[in-house]
């Protein structure tokens, strides 16, 4: 590594990198467990007739999906906006990225934003 390179920057940009994997994770997760329980209703109506016209077939919650997939994007971002900002090429997806790990009111992105804006000379 270069002596003269300052650490706010490759600070913010692992930060936000973590962060952005924690989103990612975190999303995939809602994602994958909601999808899961669709076949697994379908596959045991045949068993629970009458519990499920008695109480109604259970509505999936697509609002969790949206949420899931908007954190899978979100960390995307992050993810790509981190290595930018260790790679020191574009400020502006550095800062996107930053904010995009910050987005969920995350404790580690609000660092990455502040770490990346302290660093915008390094560019």
């Amino acid at each position: 590594m270069d002596e003269s390179r300052g650490g706010l920057l490759s600070a913010g940009g692992i930060l936000s990198i973590v962060a952005g994997a924690l989103e990612v994770i975190g999303g995939g997760i809602m994602v994958a467990l909601i999808s899961i329980r669709i076949p697994l209703r379908l596959w045991f109506l045949p068993f629970l007739p009458r519990f499920w016209f008695e109480h109604g077939i259970g509505v999936m919650p697509i609002w969790l999906i949206i949420a899931g997939g908007l954190l899978l994007v979100l960390g995307i971002i992050a993810i790509v906006g981190g290595f930018s900002a260790i790679r020191r090429q574009s400020f502006g997806l550095s800062l996107a990225g930053a904010v995009c790990a910050f987005i969920p009111l995350n404790l580690l992105g609000l660092l990455a934003v502040i770490f990346v804006c302290l660093g915008k000379r390094e560019f």
